[in-house]
């Protein structure tokens, strides 16, 4: 079948993170499997078995498939999303933004949490978006490596602008038009994921931290760096602290960075590549610094006094879970409606002041310090336009690329 990126673990753990850790235990949330195999699961295949299997390849059709839209006299909609990844109640059985959308538009929400992981997500609703079918939802949120493929696939419809005003006016600008999906005409962002550096300040005892660099460089770091084991993040980041641009690399420069890291493998600098194990070890302080997920530095620095985070001057990375309406939605008009609601501010503010990802709604700020004035402040959530300059994306791979950087970087980490 077709070669797919690696299943990556969570980027943020937000609210399961808030209970787990005030409860002493671990729980699986909204990206505890995204980045689950990283490196080493690499699918055999590539583009000859995915077209062997009936499924076009990627940029051979262009476009949706509408169906009826039967919005109008049913008002309902499917939404299926991540777990974790929606404000609940304190009953934790009702999530009070749906709930008002339902009031107000007198649409009710199907709401499910089924997507555990996007390749696992994708090999359900794959046999029918491959026979034309209607996979039975409206709405689903994908992260962009999957969103751009379905949209070069042409499974996923293109939206009406006119049913999304506020999704037109709010949409923060660096999220604005990804390589795969430019001026968002098939997609917009649910919530946006950053990746920066983190550090435990009893651990570093004195030592300056303030780049890629000094990780990989620092002689009284040696052994107690972390890298992620997601290739984007942590070849974008290191890209990015040699001057390159992660939307714009070459094969030369990718090969560069590869060598760059594995240098620092040699040397025994890097202690190990984790997925999102990493937090354990930031805590305790066997990491000293690593490479880190955002949402997973706005629980633990809350939790701990030791844990603090930094953007380098070179820049972070961003990517972004999506928003799409699949081929054959029955309700798209509906769909539509509901994504336009959480790109109202207010909304967007009760969302992020429980899940604590990166907003991409503009003009949610005030909204959301009535509700937490620290999450509001937080450039972690609230990106300033110092940091948000700063954003970077990493571009989006041909398939002979996919399998070539996936494979030298399963190699760098032993996946």
């Amino acid at each position: 079948m077709e070669q797919y990126e690696p299943a990556r673990l969570s980027a943020a753990q937000v609210a399961a993170m808030r209970r787990s850790f005030r409860n002493g235990r671990a729980a699986l949330t909204r990206r505890s499997l995204l980045r689950a195999s990283a490196g080493g699961a690499l699918v055999a295949g590539g583009l000859g078995a995915l077209t062997g299997c009936g499924i076009p390849a990627a940029g051979r059709t262009a476009g949706g498939v509408a169906a009826d839209d039967h919005s109008a006299k049913e008002k309902t909609v499917s939404f299926s999303n991540w777990t974790e990844y929606m404000d609940v109640d304190k009953s934790e059985r009702h999530h009070p933004t749906l709930d008002a959308f339902t009031k107000r538009t007198g649409i009710t929400v199907k709401y499910t949490e089924d997507i555990n992981d996007n390749v696992e997500f994708f090999g359900k609703i794959k046999p029918q978006l491959a026979a034309g079918q209607a996979t039975g939802r409206d709405l689903m949120v994908l992260t962009d490596w999957l969103a751009g493929r379905l949209i070069r696939l042409g499974w996923v419809q293109k939206l009406d602008q006119s049913n999304l005003p506020h999704a037109f006016a709010n949409l923060s600008q660096q999220f604005r038009s990804p390589d795969w999906d430019p001026g968002r005409a098939y997609s917009y962002p649910w919530q946006g994921l950053s990746t920066v550096i983190a550090y435990n300040k009893k651990a570093l005892d004195g030592v300056e931290v303030k780049s890629i660099s000094d990780l990989l460089d620092s002689p009284k770091l040696k052994g107690r760096v972390g890298f992620l084991s997601e290739m984007r993040d942590s070849m974008g980041m290191t890209l990015l602290d040699m001057g390159k641009d992660p939307a714009k690399f070459t094969d030369d420069d990718y090969d560069a960075a590869i060598a760059r890291l594995q240098k620092a493998v040699d040397k025994g600098q890097i202690r190990r590549f984790t997925g999102n194990d990493y937090t354990a070890d930031l805590t305790s302080g066997d990491f000293a610094a690593c490479v880190a997920w955002a949402g997973d530095v706005v629980q633990l620095k809350a939790d701990s006094p030791d844990i603090d985070f930094l953007i380098p001057d070179s820049g972070y990375m961003t990517s972004s879970d999506n928003m799409l309406i699949p081929n054959k939605a029955r309700h798209k008009t509906n769909a539509e409606r509901l994504m336009d609601y959480y790109y109202e501010p207010q909304p967007a503010a009760e969302l992020a002041a429980h899940i604590n990802y990166v907003c991409p709604v503009d003009g949610v700020k005030p909204h959301l310090a009535k509700i937490d004035k620290a999450a509001a402040e937080n450039p972690l959530i609230i990106p300033d336009a110092a940091m948000a300059a700063k954003s970077r994306a990493f571009r989006s791979l041909s398939q002979q690329e996919e399998t070539a950087y996936e494979e030298k970087f399963a190699k760098l980490t032993g996946a």
